[in-house]
């Protein structure tokens, strides 16, 4: 399954061209879809009309909503941000990192376009749905 990001979705939403926006077009209908209830609520918060937030959380609704964070979430994911600073990397959101850890726990693919997932790519094996590149 891929988990996609807010990052993603925020972009996708103001009708923004990316590569990342671009795979979710193709993804949609065609491919096992979730996003996780933080993201749903950094998504669904951005929206000042009634109407776009209510058509934005039915689009959403639809999809598998993933819960991102319980205790065991939390401590790995305080693990995992404590191994990249050992490793001289700082996640500057901690919402990224529990985002991160969940999909890496639960073998959840990541569409993203925030760069703060990189490091966990990279270091921790969090899987990207872009190839890398």
């Amino acid at each position: 399954m891929i988990l996609v990001d807010s990052s993603v979705w925020i972009d996708y939403f103001h009708g923004t061209a990316t590569p990342e926006t671009e795979k979710l077009d193709v993804l949609l209908g065609t491919e096992p879809i979730a996003t996780g209830d933080l993201m749903l609520t950094e998504v669904l918060q951005g929206f000042a009309s009634d109407r776009d937030f209510n058509q934005a959380k039915k689009l959403l609704g639809a999809l598998t909503i993933v819960e991102i964070v319980g205790q065991d979430i939390a401590i790995q994911a305080a693990r995992n941000f404590r191994t990249l600073r050992t490793r001289g990397i700082t996640v500057r959101k901690t919402i990224d990192t529990l985002i991160a850890t969940r999909c890496i726990e639960s073998g959840l693919i990541l569409l993203y376009s925030d760069r703060d997932f990189d490091p966990f790519v990279e270091h921790l094996g969090l899987r990207s749905a872009m190839p890398a590149g």
